[in-house]
């Protein structure tokens, strides 16, 4: 155990009681343990680099390359994706991959270049290979976007896994995006990142600390056109980033830099060209569509812990229905659980789970379960022996069972990355749909201890299976809660097949968005936190994790009413938003802050049940084409550096730009706008973009504003679906998609379009169809008429 992990413990045993800390402590000293016995001691390294080019074989897509002291392959797929990997490392076996690789492109041919070097040439990207092994990403036109510099190995003289080191170049201009949830994002600034999931816990404030969900992928956003570039391997390691400046020494540029260092795995790595949209379209073909949540998975979900049981949950929702709150659905923390037996329900505080349920669901309201992968080693617990027998709890080099501390006490954790566990996982929440959970939250799946200071539960050196390859928790542990979340969405397939199963995990990889979505735990404290959130949900949309959200309470748990309030706003406007109240926590109920705070809160919860239909829209449009709900305002045209800057607004679909207020005591705020003309939604004043405007950001309300044109559906006060209209220019066309969610199963809706346009002085919206166009199926209210836009 070195000095920080004493630390750690040490903060264990003070937050978590005595008996508790200690069990942690010990657990941590028998994690060093076991790594310094069974790991190897890495001694002397030798250095390797690829040296000279000998031989190119021509193949479909691209071929291979090989050099003094490595080989390349490199193949453009059909999708426009380009591959490659290094000392004969292919596309598969991938954790990231949906399925199995696309085929190659046959167009794209490998052919001699200048200077002895080779080339791809396919039609969205040009990759040229330099006889050292350097590797350049060009535009069709020949623009570089990215060069990768001849890749370094370390390897161990007496045998083990290389170290590899990846240095990169892009344009001066160029900004970086991604890396999964980043709190200090959603553009990431100069310096180190460290691509290893953890509870973030307190150690979160440092920068670049990292995350429950990393993943290394990152979306570079430049003047000649965006590229997403993905190290498809799971070990930890670090990436460093350094901006580029134009016009530095002599009036030179100085290109933006990227550097990955990793301790293990293949070198591979896909890479993908083009606009925002086509890049994360190709994304998804690569990585799985992002699931569909269950329609009221988009309205507000309400999270209680505490000791309360059954009778408290009564409590929560007869207390929101009296305040006149919307409540879709409501979280029992872990709470719920035996807290000696773990996965098992408190008889106790919850003896009719069912009959909650039953009774919930008659109001609308589904009932939710927090699941973590810890199960308690008690000899008499079912799911315990059953694991026991399945042989399905991870296990050390020596082959005994891996005990860690969690929150039941000493705890044993399933090995997921096996086929066989995860069915019998999956299985297990057949117990949960019977008391009639209707949907699952994963906590502590990175995994981390109980005292979530951001420690493995498991050693690095347990074994895993890995798909049957066989390896340890140095290659395990990022894909660790995506194999959690897979076991658990494709047992909930089984158990209820008429109905899309709703999973979110605090952990991830890349292609956890084909299994559910995710919510990020309490990182940043204060109004800073603000930024914080929308940042990770920005950079997860980024990453093709589109449906995402924060715990809204975040970690300072007393909250003043005006960082409540701009909390609730903001959240109110991300694709997953929950609400969470604690007596034990110190987190209050909107109620509890007095009428004022109470009549605000209300308005921003009915305004999310209001577009709701847009969140379904956004969800089908992000199933189907691989776009975030939530986008940068840079979306549609990152040419705009502006725009690219801009890190305090964001857009909701095509239609909405809100623009949150993110620091204490502002009622009024400055709003970037894309191009075109843009109504705020609150008092229909009109303003003509790009550019800059000043609005009113009053502590009832954010600043919302409408693009001109679009079509929002929205549901109206009867609860049916109305199509709320914003005039275009004149002059010109709008129009909007809307996609119609008949239910939570796996009918696929239909979906309606519409033209807006200006027939004399009056407006016309019409659906198209197959068959012409017709009249819209929906009352349609027309805003903005008549309003001149502000010039700027």
């Amino acid at each position: 155990m070195d000095g920080r992990d004493l630390v750690r413990s040490m903060k264990a045993v003070g937050s978590a009681g005595t008996a508790q800390g200690l069990r942690t402590v010990r657990a941590a000293w028998r994690r060093n343990r076991v790594d310094a016995a069974a790991l190897p001691v890495r001694g002397p390294e030798r250095a390797r680099v690829p040296g000279p080019v000998r031989e190119v074989e021509p193949a479909p897509g691209g071929g291979t390359l090989r050099f003094a002291r490595s080989e390349l392959r490199i193949r453009v797929a059909v999708n426009g994706a380009v591959f490659w990997g290094w000392d004969g490392a292919g596309p598969e076996p991938s954790y990231a991959l949906a399925g199995r690789c696309p085929e190659p492109d046959p167009r794209a041919v490998l052919e001699p270049d200048k200077d002895g070097g080779w080339r791809v040439v396919a039609e969205r990207v040009t990759v040229v290979v330099s006889r050292h092994g350097a590797v350049e990403v060009c535009t069709p036109g020949g623009v570089v976007l990215r060069r990768d510099l001849p890749p370094r190995w370390w390897e161990p003289q007496g045998g083990g896994p290389a170290r590899w080191t990846q240095r990169s170049e892009v344009a001066a201009d160029a900004r970086f995006f991604g890396l999964g949830g980043r709190a200090p994002g959603p553009r990431l600034r100069d310096g180190t990142y460290r691509l290893w999931n953890a509870d973030p816990g307190r150690a979160s404030e440092r920068a670049g600390h990292p995350s429950g969900l990393t993943m290394p992928v990152q979306l570079v956003v430049a003047d000649a056109a965006t590229h997403l570039v993905f190290h498809d391997t799971s070990w930890d390691g670090t990436v460093t980033l350094r901006e580029g400046v134009e016009g530095a020494g002599s009036g030179h540029d100085r290109p933006g830099a990227c550097e990955m260092r990793m301790d293990g795995g293949p070198l591979r790595c896909w890479v993908v060209v083009g606009t925002p949209a086509r890049v994360l379209l190709a994304w998804v073909s690569l990585t799985g569509a992002p699931a569909l949540p269950p329609a009221w998975a988009l309205g507000h979900q309400h999270a209680r812990g505490g000791p309360g049981g059954e009778e408290e949950v009564r409590r929560v929702v007869a207390a929101h229905q009296e305040h006149g709150l919307p409540l879709d659905a409501v979280l029992v923390d872990v709470d719920l659980h035996d807290g000696q037996r773990g996965f098992t329900v408190d008889q106790e505080r919850f003896p009719k789970p069912a009959a909650l349920a039953e009774e919930l669901r008659r109001d609308g309201i589904r009932l939710l379960s927090v699941v973590e992968p810890a199960v308690a080693a008690v000899r008499g617990d079912s799911v315990y022996e059953a694991g026991v027998a399945q042989d399905a709890f991870v296990r050390d080099a020596s082959g005994r069972l891996v005990e860690s501390v969690a929150r039941p006490g000493d705890v044993v954790l399933p090995d997921f990355t096996h086929a066989r566990v995860r069915h019998w996982w999956g299985s297990l929440y057949a117990e949960r749909i019977g008391q009639g959970f209707a949907g699952f939250w994963h906590d502590m799946d990175e995994p981390t201890v109980f005292a979530a200071y951001g420690d493995p539960t498991l050693p690095r050196s347990a074994r895993h299976d890995l798909e049957g390859r066989g390896g340890d928790h140095r290659e395990a542990h990022n894909v660790y809660g995506l194999c959690m979340a897979r076991a658990a969405y494709e047992g909930l397939r089984e158990l209820v097949a008429e109905e899309r199963p709703f999973v979110l995990s605090r952990s991830g990889w890349a292609g956890l968005q084909r299994y559910g979505g995710t919510w990020s735990a309490s990182a940043v404290p204060g109004w800073p936190g603000l930024r914080a959130s929308l940042s990770l949900v920005l950079g997860l949309g980024l990453c093709g994790v589109p449906y995402a959200g924060p715990a809204q309470e975040g970690p300072d748990r007393d909250a003043s009413p005006e960082l409540y309030l701009r909390r609730l706003q903001l959240s109110a406007y991300l694709p997953l938003f929950r609400t969470y109240a604690s007596g034990r926590a110190g987190c209050r109920d909107a109620w509890e802050f007095g009428p004022e705070v109470l009549e605000h809160a209300r308005a921003a919860i009915v305004g999310r049940r209001r577009l709701v239909p847009y969140f379904v829209t956004l969800a089908h449009l992000a199933r189907r084409t691989g776009a975030p709900y939530v986008r940068p305002v840079w979306w549609g045209a990152p040419g705009n550096r502006a725009l690219r800057d801009c890190e305090d607004a964001f857009l909701l679909g095509d239609c909405l730009l809100v623009a949150p207020v993110l620091d204490q005591g502002h009622d009024r705020r400055t709003v970037q706008l894309p191009r075109g003309r843009w109504y705020d939604t609150a008092t229909d004043r009109a303003y003509q973009g790009p550019g800059q405007v000043r609005v009113d950001a009053p502590l009832s309300r954010v600043p919302v504003l409408a693009r001109a044109g679009a079509v929002i559906p929205v549901r109206g006060d009867d609860g049916r679906l109305e199509l709320e209209v914003w005039a275009p220019v004149r002059g010109r066309t709008g129009g909007g998609v809307v996609v119609r969610d008949g239910g939570d199963g796996w009918e696929e809706p239909e979906t309606e379009r519409y033209v807006v346009r200006w027939q004399g002085s009056r407006i016309v919206v019409e659906r198209e169809g197959e068959d012409g166009v017709s009249a819209p199926s929906h009352p349609v209210r027309v805003r903005g008429l008549g309003e001149e836009p502000v010039q700027m």
